[in-house]
């Protein structure tokens, strides 16, 4: 691992919000937090902040812990920060514009040389209509030593102006008071209980464990242990079953999926590599409200946006969903079944088609995305200049698999081509189907076919799409020149999907030859791992 240069800086005076700590001396330990001083100094919009200014946006005390796993072993580490008044009692307080709430999170872009990586995917996420983390820039003072930029963060917290969930009380054991609300994540914590499903392509075979978000552990009673996990396993149960699809008795009854398809999008445009299986939060209300599970809030993409280079994370093209398909090793933090068999739902694909459609019109367009690249980088214009005095990355990476570290114009300039050419990708790859399928232009064919999941395991699926209901014969044919599958389906006008047995077929690729009722022949390649 690389041990960066890094500088003293002489700093007193910036446009960011300024935020101030000092521990007395303490050490910043993992866990418990420490008690310490906070000063926050904001003037205004336009308006110059200096150290000597009076702490006008918060001066009193907080509770600070180290955050993070892997982030630990960085030189700019990030941290949890709780709001306290001098008894030590929790303080809500709107930090710098943002809702009131005690807990924070003081985020160090240390992995991420463009510092706005988590910034773009949570304003997206809010642009989409889901509550995601609302973010500041601010530059930290450490026990009066200059830090550099950081991001003032809005933790995932059950909140009437976060997660807008009810209030668990550990007296509410029974009824419909039960049955809500609830945070879960996959993650890294083994505090909670594992799904009874293999994550799919895993060398290991492993299953994942969940674990408790809200309530915590300490707080959790046996009684919504049990309703939780109970929920869970229904709603795993309902997506592996051959009713899958059934509006009334399949996934959809357990599982929010219009959240679920904002969940993908957002972790497909930035091919996030800790996504789906990381930092991934789940949260489910009573019932008396949308009692289903709801995918989300987003989490962590400082390794997103073409900034790890393993298991294809700076690829354009491919599907992030599918990691367990590039990297099959890591089966305890694997991605669970869940996305491919969503991927294969009808009515999932219809729907992410049109939302895909609808997005790449206004909060997904190209010219939206450099409006966000842009104004996040204005904002941190001054301070860089520091930052990148105090933190010397250039040339060198700390993280495996991370590209070395130019200017940050270049890291920026290379992340918006990628954005830009990853959501070109995923225009071209989404399937087209459903009521937002469309004929394509200038098109005369009789049929249209497509795959997908592309590369496959076990079954395959041709998605057809067809002028007219017909017959086609469908033709597999290996390396070898060998015929292994012949046959004839009948086909709806619209759009139909037809699985292909493939779990008995030697992994390579495979040419595929549909022939429609008219005789024309679609020709293309199928790969089985």
């Amino acid at each position: 691992m690389y041990s960066p240069t890094w500088s003293q800086v002489n700093f007193s005076e910036t446009d960011l919000p300024i935020v101030m700590i000092n521990t007395g001396n303490q050490s910043i330990s993992n866990d418990p937090k420490i008690t310490a001083d906070m000063k926050v100094i904001y003037n205004g919009p336009g308006k110059r902040n200096k150290i000597a200014d009076p702490p006008n946006a918060f001066n009193n005390k907080i509770g600070i812990e180290l955050r993070g796993q892997s982030s630990q072993g960085q030189p700019l580490r990030s941290y949890d920060i709780e709001l306290r008044d001098p008894a030590g009692l929790e303080l809500n307080v709107p930090l710098l514009g943002m809702a009131p709430e005690s807990d924070w999170v003081l985020y160090a872009p240390y992995m991420d040389k463009t510092l706005m990586r988590n910034y773009l995917a949570y304003s997206l996420s809010r642009r989409m209509g889901r509550w995601a983390s609302d973010v500041r820039y601010v530059e930290l003072m450490l026990n009066n030593e200059y830090q550099g930029i950081y991001l003032l963060v809005e933790k995932i917290k059950r909140d009437s102006n976060r997660v807008n969930i009810a209030d668990l009380l550990p007296t509410d054991n029974s009824g419909i008071e039960l049955t809500g609300g609830y945070i879960f994540s996959l993650d890294k914590q083994s505090n909670g209980w594992f799904s009874s499903y293999p994550s799919p392509s895993t060398t290991t075979n492993a299953t994942r464990q969940f674990s408790y978000v809200y309530p915590r552990l300490v707080n959790i009673t046996q009684q919504q242990k049990d309703y939780l996990k109970n929920t869970v396993d229904e709603f795993e149960r309902a997506l592996a079953g051959p009713q899958f699809q059934d509006p009334a008795l399949g996934v959809r009854k357990y599982a929010n999926l219009s959240s679920f398809i904002d969940f993908f999008i957002i972790n497909e445009i930035s091919k996030n590599i800790d996504g789906y299986r990381l930092s991934t939060y789940l949260y489910k209300d009573k019932n008396l409200k949308d009692g289903r599970i709801h995918a989300g809030p987003v989490w962590d993409f400082d390794l997103g946006f073409k900034n790890a280079d393993y298991c294809a994370g700076n690829q354009i093209y491919g599907w992030g969903y599918r990691f367990n398909f590039t990297c099959p090793n890591d089966g305890s933090q694997a991605v669970p079944f869940w996305w491919e068999r969503l991927t294969i739902d009808t009515a999932f694909l219809s729907a992410l088609r049109c939302r895909w459609l609808n997005l790449r019109t206004n909060i997904l367009s190209d010219n939206s995305i450099d409006r966000l690249i842009d104004s996040a980088d204005r904002v941190t214009t001054e301070a860089r200049s520091r930052h990148f005095v105090k933190w010397d990355l250039r040339g060198n990476t700390w993280w495996r698999g991370q590209f070395p570290i130019q200017s940050y114009e270049e890291e920026k300039e290379n992340m918006r081509i990628w954005i830009k050419s990853r959501m070109k990708w995923l225009d071209e790859n989404l399937q087209n189907t459903g009521a937002c399928g469309d004929w394509p232009s200038g098109n005369t064919e009789n049929i249209i076919i497509s795959t997908f999941p592309n590369p496959f395991i076990g079954t395959g699926y041709l998605f057809i799409k067809s002028r007219e209901a017909q017959g086609v014969t469908i033709e597999v044919i290996n390396l070898m020149g060998r015929k292994i599958v012949q046959t004839t389906k009948s086909v709806f006008k619209g759009d139909n999907k037809v699985p292909l047995d493939g779990q008995y077929w030697p992994a390579g690729v495979y040419q595929i030859i549909v022939t429609s009722a008219t005789g024309e022949k679609s020709v293309f390649r199928l790969i089985k791992q």
